[in-house]
């Protein structure tokens, strides 16, 4: 298992302090704060043992506050869009906050992504933990959340768990933006994609599923086999992919199985992604616009980074399915990234 190691980060005024917590193996650096439960590093070793951190992110505490594009955090209580904020949970009405256009995304104004977890040391790896409170930006139900990061060797596993005391939605994800040349380099037109997903969810002009499940064949989504995304971005329509890749129906059985690679030739680094979840959100940061800067100044424009969120499918809550968290039930989620030369990813859920 992997060395483990805690040190302080910073402390936000009247909220309290932040741990970051290493996680190392003899390839692989990791680097995790509890606020937010945010990725803020992964380090790996290219084919020609250079170093490079593949994660986009900030250097220091300050920019982690404002985060307006969510680097490396841990979504909840719903990840992705809610149309107009709005859901009907055992017949009551809730709005949510509107934070994206007319409708609400990634757990609203102050989300899971926003809050200082607790933490603690475990075997080759840190459990973060945190109470949402009933009422918490307007979802119903107490909430207890944890998620647990470890590495072994090459692998860093990702587990979240949630408890509610009322029938809540909950669809939890990873909000890393990649780059596997390294964080910093100027787009991620040169890597290989594939997502093994025969359809996919086309969207409204606000970024909705419209309720149709089209097939991918024929179609510039269709990314069953390895295909540059430079390329493969011209025949998109708007600005890029940000669409969710349906892997199997929402209440499906959980059955874990890989469905997505992405390979940079140049420095050898492979990214595979293997999920029990019923979608792969796709998104290649078409709404970054070179305005922030990053980890040693980087500038992080358009298409400068890829992310793959496993996750329920979008506005699921208003739609066909939606995987409720039930009181006094345990929802299990979980996910994994390697890297090194090769970087693998797997994203497993349960409800027990």
């Amino acid at each position: 298992m992997a060395l483990v190691l805690m040190e302080e980060f910073g402390e936000v005024p009247g909220e309290g302090r932040v741990q970051k917590w290493i996680l190392k193996s003899s390839n692989i650096t990791v680097e995790i704060i509890t606020l937010g439960c945010i990725i803020t590093a992964i380090k790996c070793k290219g084919k020609n043992g250079e170093v490079n951190d593949i994660v986009l992110g900030y250097d220091d505490l300050e920019g982690y506050l404002a985060n307006p594009k969510y680097f490396g955090a841990v979504i909840g209580r719903v990840a992705n869009r809610i149309a107009k904020g709005r859901f009907v949970v055992d017949g009551k009405d809730y709005q949510l906050a509107i934070n994206n256009g007319p409708n609400s995304l990634h757990g609203g104004l102050r989300g899971f992504s926003k809050v200082i977890w607790g933490s603690e040391g475990v075997e080759g790896g840190v459990r973060l933990t945190l109470t949402s409170p009933d009422g918490d930006q307007n979802y119903p139900g107490e909430v207890q959340a944890s998620v647990t990061y470890t590495l072994e060797g090459d692998t860093l596993s990702i587990q979240y768990q949630a408890r509610s005391t009322r029938t809540t939605p909950i669809n939890l994800t990873n909000h890393s933006y990649f780059n596997l040349a390294g964080q910093g380099s100027a787009d991620i037109y040169d890597h290989e994609v594939s997502i093994n997903a025969p359809t996919y969810l086309p969207v409204d002009d606000v970024m909705i599923p419209t309720g149709e499940v089209r097939p991918v064949e024929h179609t510039p989504f269709d990314l069953r086999r390895p295909v540059l995304i430079g390329p493969r971005l011209k025949e998109v329509p708007g600005p890029g992919f940000d669409h969710n890749f349906c892997l199997s129906s929402p209440g499906d059985a959980w059955t874990e199985r890989m469905c997505a690679r992405v390979f940079h030739p140049a420095s050898g680094c492979v990214m595979e992604v293997s999920t029990t979840q019923p979608g792969v959100q796709f998104y290649t940061a078409n709404f970054l616009d070179g305005s922030f800067k990053g980890k040693g100044g980087a500038s992080y424009p358009k298409h400068s980074a890829f992310c793959l969120e496993t996750q329920n499918w979008p506005d699921a809550v208003n739609q066909i399915l939606l995987q409720f968290l039930k009181p006094d039930r345990v929802h299990v989620m979980g996910n994994t990234m390697c890297a090194g030369v090769r970087l693998f990813v797997s994203h497993r859920a349960h409800t027990g």
